[in-house]
C-alpha cells in the first residue's frame, strides 16, 4: 500500500491591528474642548451685547454732512471719506480753560490702548469759536494733544448750521480774561464704520471706557 503525504496545511496568519498614535489622541483629546469653549465664546459675544459706557443710538441714521465746514488739512470735511473707519466728533474751542483740553487729552490715551487700531479711528473738533478759532490757529491746537487729530471751521452760520444738525447748542457766554468764554454742549460723539451717527458719550466718560468702545464700533 503506498502512503502518500499530504502537504501540511498553512495555518491562518492575524494581521496586526493597527494603534492609534498616541500623540495624534492626546491632541485630538485637547482640541475639541479648546474648540467648544471658542464656540462658546462666540455664541456668547453674539447673544450678550457689549456694555456701551456711552448713549447707543437705538435707530442710527445717516451722519449730517460737515461740507461746510473747512478742516485743519485745508479741505472740506468730508465724513465719507472716513468710511469703513469710526469718526469721533466733538465740538469745542482753543480758548477753552477746561472740558475742551481736558477732552482731547483723555481721548488721546484712549486712542494709544487700541494700538494698531488707533489708526481707524479719525478725531475730529469742530470749533464753535469761529471768529477766533482760524485754521490755523486750530491746526496747532488740536495736534498739539494728537499730530492725528483734525479739527473744523467755518463762518458763523455754517458753524451753526453743522452744531444744530447733531443737537450741539453754543452760545457766547461770560468774560473771561481778555477775551470770553463759549458756553457748549461737551458730548463726545461717534460715527461708526457705515457712517452712522452711533454713540454718544459724556465728558466725563473713563479713558479706558472709551478705548474699549471704540474697539467695539470697530
Amino acid at each position: 500500500m503506498t502512503v502518500t503525504n499530504s502537504p501540511p496545511t498553512p495555518t491562518p496568519t492575524t494581521a496586526p491591528i493597527p494603534r492609534p498614535h498616541r500623540g495624534r489622541t492626546v491632541a485630538l483629546a485637547l482640541g475639541i474642548p479648546v474648540v467648544v469653549l471658542a464656540l462658546g465664546y462666540v455664541g456668547l459675544r453674539l447673544l450678550t451685547p457689549h456694555p456701551y459706557a456711552g448713549t447707543v443710538m437705538q435707530a442710527p441714521t445717516e451722519a449730517p454732512s460737515l461740507l461746510e465746514l473747512t478742516g485743519t488739512d485745508g479741505r472740506p470735511v468730508d465724513l465719507g471719506e472716513f468710511r469703513g473707519d469710526v469718526v469721533l466728533l466733538f465740538f469745542g474751542y482753543t480758548s477753552c480753560p477746561d472740558v475742551c483740553p481736558t477732552t482731547l487729552s483723555m481721548v488721546h490715551r484712549s486712542l494709544e490702548q487700541l494700538g494698531a487700531d488707533a489708526t481707524r479711528v479719525h478725531v475730529v473738533m469742530v470749533s464753535v469759536d469761529p471768529e477766533r478759532d482760524d485754521v490755523e490757529h486750530l491746526r496747532e491746537y488740536v495736534q498739539a494733544f494728537d499730530p492725528a487729530f483734525l479739527g473744523a471751521t467755518g463762518d458763523l452760520a455754517a458753524v451753526e448750521r453743522a452744531a444744530a444738525s447733531y443737537g450741539v447748542f453754543f452760545a457766547r457766554g461770560d468774560a473771561l480774561g481778555d477775551g470770553y468764554a463759549v458756553d457748549h454742549t461737551a458730548t463726545l460723539m461717534a460715527n461708526d464704520t457705515d457712517g452712522h451717527l452711533r454713540v454718544v458719550w459724556p465728558p466725563d466718560v473713563r479713558p479706558d471706557d472709551l478705548a474699549a468702545d471704540l474697539g467695539e464700533l470697530l
